[in-house]
Parts: C-alpha cells; structure tokens; sequence
C-alpha cells in the first residue's frame, strides 16, 4: 500500500488531491455580467502508483474546437486514467471565447499572448497568471492543442523549439505526420512553459470553428503514444503504430493570392507537390477571369486556406521548403 506523504499530494488551486482518486476541481476565474460564475472545470486522474504528472490542455482561443474535441475523447474513452502518475485535462480554458465562438477574452486579448499574465493586469493576464501560478507548477510534461485561426487549415503537426533536444525526441515519439521548427512566441504559454523548466509540445491541426475527425484522431493517438512511452498507458489500451515517422520541417514559405476573388483549390491538405504543380483557381463573379495559382516550389502542403473568396495578398497554401535529413 502507497504510504501517503506531503510529495505524492497533488495541490491545485489550494485543494489537495491523494494518489488513487479522481477529482474534479472547478476554476472560479470571474463572473458574467449577470453575476453568474464562470468556472473552468479541472478533470484530475490519479493512479496509486508514482509517477509524472501530465497536463493536458485545449481552447486557449475559444474557437478552436478541434483541441476541446481531442481532450474531450481523451476523458471520455478514459485515456486519462493513469497506470501510474497523475493526468490533469482542462478541455476549454478560454471558457469566454468558446461560449461566444470568438478566439479572444472579453478583453479583446489573445491570452496566448499575456502568459505569464499579472495579478492586477486585465481579464487575460489576471487568468494567465492564476493559471501559471496555482496549476502548471503540479505539471511534469504539458500537451497543449490548438487549430489554425479563420479558415486556415493546418496539417496535423507539432511545434517544438528548434534548440530543444529533449522536445524533438518527444514530437518523434508524439508522431503526428509532421513536426515545424518553431521558436516560441513571446507571452505565449509555450514561451512561458519553457522559462520554468517545463517540457511542452504544442499539437496544430484543423481550423477554427470546425471539428474534424481526422484531426481529432491525430491528436488522441499521439497522445497515447506519449503516455505509452512516459509508462502511463493503461494495459487495456495498445498505443497507436504507424508506419512512418513525423516529417521534420525546418523550413516552409507561404503562397500568397496574386488577385482577389474567388478561391477553387484544387489540392488536399498533406499532399506532396511537385515545382509548378497546379494548387487552385482565383476567379471573378462574372466569369470574366480565372488565375491558376501553381506551386513555387516542392514540398508538402502543410496549410490551406478554405475561405470561398481570398483578397490580392492573403496567404492560401504554406508549403514544406526544407526537411530534416530530406
């Protein structure tokens, strides 16, 4: 029998949870203006065995539900629970944005953009700070999930830090079709992560406002991986095999619409494409005109842009320039 001791008690937000047990905590973070609280439920699985504590995290921007729907399965098939540690899910953290179907707070801040947050700052920062303060300090590893913003889609991918070692091992093992090189934005909770010390891998994958299937598998069988490999896997579950490895991205470039109009695209998403390959058709209203947009380069399409109508200069495909060991 696991002897209970002040290290295998697990503290968030001032409430203490013991090995062995579920919880559920709920994170008072304000009110509406109607004086209803708004609370962010905290799903805590703890095994009787020692171990990492895992936190995973999705809805930093409201809109993206593809990251909810990932976490959301995780809990409901019971990946979450343990062979050994402890595993923190929070499918919505941005409760405001995902109400109204906005990537914003209330305050009109990217709360991906005020981490480590302030005490005293505005709605944003004030969450920020009570998160990074009182629940990533319980965290060994985080797992964070998010789509592209507007009508951009991602290919299913993880970001990591170009320098970080230790986190491109964990993308290898995490698998998604692809891995970016990707320096951490300032204010971000990557950035922020990185500061205290704390392994994160980002997962991007979909759009916003949208839910895909596809996508949502992606990021459940990733994450199984990452559990399997950290002894976490329940022996009921069997983590996902595939056969390849995660393309690494060093470099990609955008394409850019040459004229404004109509958007055709004639390309799926992950697609390999050769130099001069047709990807899609600007057209006017009035049958009057038609582009054909054309590969500048090979590589892999690892963004599209869905919009029906696109202006002169919005970015419509990102594409793969260079990959590690290509």
């Amino acid at each position: 029998m696991t002897k209970v001791t002040e290290k295998n008690i697990l503290n968030i937000l001032g409430k203490e949870v013991l090995p062995g047990t579920s919880t559920t905590i709920n994170f008072n973070i304000a009110k509406l203006y109607t004086s209803t609280k708004v609370e962010i439920p905290i799903i805590i699985e703890r095994s009787k065995k020692p171990g990492p504590t895992v936190l995973i995290t999705a809805g930093i921007h409201g809109d993206e539900i593809n990251g909810v729907e990932v976490v959301r399965q995780i809990i409901a098939r019971k990946i979450n629970k343990p062979a050994k540690g402890s595993i923190i899910c929070i499918p919505v953290l941005n409760v405001f944005g995902f109400l109204s179907m906005d990537r914003f707070f209330p305050d009109g801040r990217d709360l991906n953009r005020v981490f480590p947050g302030t005490k005293n700052g505005s709605l944003a920062s004030r969450f920020a700070y009570q998160f990074i303060n009182d629940i990533l300090p319980a965290a060994d590893f985080c797992l964070d999930f998010h789509t592209g913003g507007a009508s951009r889609f991602n290919a299913p991918h993880i970001r990591v830090d170009p320098k970080n070692e230790r986190l491109i091992e964990l993308a290898k093992i995490f698998n998604a079709p692809f891995t970016l090189f990707s320096r951490n934005l300032e204010g971000s909770y990557r950035a922020t992560c990185a500061k205290k010390g704390k392994d994160i891998l980002l997962f991007e994958g979909g759009k916003s406002q949208n839910s895909s299937k596809e996508i949502a598998r992606e990021g459940v069988q990733g994450t199984m991986r990452i559990l399997d490999y950290l002894g976490m896997l329940k022996t009921e579950f069997e983590a996902p095999v595939r056969d390849f490895d995660t393309k690494i991205v060093v470099k990609s470039v955008w394409m850019r619409a040459k004229y404004s109009g109509l958007l055709h695209i004639k390309v799926p998403i992950g697609k390999h494409i050769e130099k001069g390959e047709v990807m899609a058709t600007i057209t006017d209203p009035y049958g009057k005109m038609r582009h054909v947009v054309k590969a500048n380069n090979e590589g892999y399409v690892i963004n599209v842009n869905e919009s029906s109508i696109v202006y002169k200069g919005d970015a419509i495909f990102r594409i793969t320039k260079e990959l590690v060991n290509e």
